[in-house]
C-alpha cells in the first residue's frame, strides 16, 4: 500500500470528493494557500483543546476572518482569501456532521490538492458534492452488510403506531412507515416483529414492507 492510500483509506469516496472540491474552488478563486493553511492550524488547535465544539469554532473562526480581514489582513486581497476559503468552506461542508477529526483530514488534504492543481492547469466548473448526513452513512453501512430482496422476512421494531401506521425500524437504521389497517391495533411501541419485504429501493434497502405475524 502506499503512503497515499495508508492516508485516505479512512476517509470515505464521498469525503475525498469534498477534499477536491475546496481545492479546486480555491485555486479558481486564486486563493492562498497558506492562508488557508492558517485556518487549518486554528482548527487543529481546536481539537487539541475540545473537539466536542471544534467544528462551530472553526466555522465562526472562517466568519470573524471576512468580517475582520481589513484589519488583520497583510494585504488588499487577504479578506478575498478569506471570503473564498468561507464560501468553499460553507458550500462543500454543508451539513458535515463528522467529527473535527475527520474535518481536519478533508482540509489537510484540500490544501495538498490545491498546489496539485495550480500546477495540472485551467479548472472547469466545480459541483460541490452532497454531504453525507450521520444517518445516511449508518444505511449504507446496513445496505452494505445485508443482501435485502422482494419477499425475503427480517426482524423489525416497531417504533411507533399512529391510527393505522407503523413504523418499523430494520437493523438498528431504516425506518419506514406502512399502513397496516389490520395489524395496527394489536403491535405496540418497542415491539420486535417480522416483517416482510415487498419491494426494493434503487440502493438495495426496502422500500415497502407488511408486517408477516
Amino acid at each position: 500500500m502506499s503512503n497515499t492510500e495508508l492516508l485516505t483509506e479512512s476517509l470515505t469516496e464521498n469525503q475525498w470528493e469534498i477534499a477536491h472540491a475546496i481545492a479546486q474552488t480555491l485555486v479558481k478563486e486564486q486563493t492562498d494557500v497558506n492562508e488557508l493553511g492558517k485556518a487549518i492550524a486554528y482548527l487543529r488547535n481546536a481539537v487539541n483543546q475540545d473537539r466536542s465544539d471544534a467544528n462551530s469554532r472553526f466555522f465562526k473562526y472562517l466568519k470573524t476572518l471576512v468580517g475582520n480581514g481589513r484589519q488583520i489582513g497583510h494585504s488588499s486581497k487577504t479578506t478575498d482569501y478569506y471570503r473564498s476559503i468561507d464560501k468553499a468552506c460553507s458550500d462543500c461542508l454543508k451539513g458535515f456532521q463528522g467529527d473535527a477529526s475527520t474535518l481536519l483530514q478533508i482540509l489537510g488534504w484540500a490544501s495538498r490538492l490545491m498546489r496539485y492543481y495550480k500546477e495540472a492547469g485551467p479548472i472547469g466548473e466545480v459541483v460541490a458534492p452532497v454531504v453525507e448526513s450521520a444517518r445516511q452513512v449508518e444505511i449504507a453501512k446496513a445496505i452494505g452488510s445485508h443482501e435485502f430482496a422482494v419477499d425475503q422476512i427480517v426482524e423489525a421494531k416497531v417504533t411507533a403506531v399512529k391510527g393505522n401506521k407503523v413504523t418499523y425500524e430494520i437493523l438498528g437504521t431504516i425506518r419506514l412507515t406502512e399502513k397496516e389497517p389490520k395489524k395496527a391495533q394489536s403491535l405496540s411501541k418497542g415491539q420486535t416483529v417480522k416483517v416482510e419485504i415487498l419491494d426494493i429501493k434503487e440502493d438495495g434497502s426496502p422500500k415497502k414492507v407488511k408486517c408477516a405475524g
